[in-house]
């Protein structure tokens, strides 16, 4: 649900249930998936306008937001290959005997 809409709601229900700010915050948070927080950022608008039209991306947002979602996994996957080599290899295993469902009890 948009950030916008999720406002206007909050204040129309503010207004009928005075007082009763909690129960329309409790309704906004059911209504929409994520919670939202304003953030101010001092960021290059050349390399934001380069990667919005680089990814097609419409908004700012929806750029940067893009951006994250690439470098959180980025991160996780150079973390994958941190543990490279940290497993014992068993050569014995057989993967697509695991497959098939007929694996043999490994000793």
């Amino acid at each position: 649900m948009p950030r916008v809409l999720c406002e206007a709601i909050i204040t129309r229900l503010a207004r009928f249930q005075i007082g009763h700010i909690c129960e329309a915050f409790d309704l906004h948070i059911l209504m929409c998936d994520n919670l939202h927080m304003a953030t101010n950022l001092a960021l290059d608008d050349r390399l934001i306008e380069e990667a919005r039209r680089a990814g097609k991306h419409k908004t700012k947002k929806d750029a940067v937001t893009a951006a994250l979602d690439e470098y959180i996994k980025r991160h996780k996957q150079l973390r994958i290959l941190d543990a490279f080599g940290a497993f014992e290899f068993d050569p014995g295993y057989d993967y697509k005997a695991e497959r098939r469902g007929k694996s043999k009890p490994r000793s």
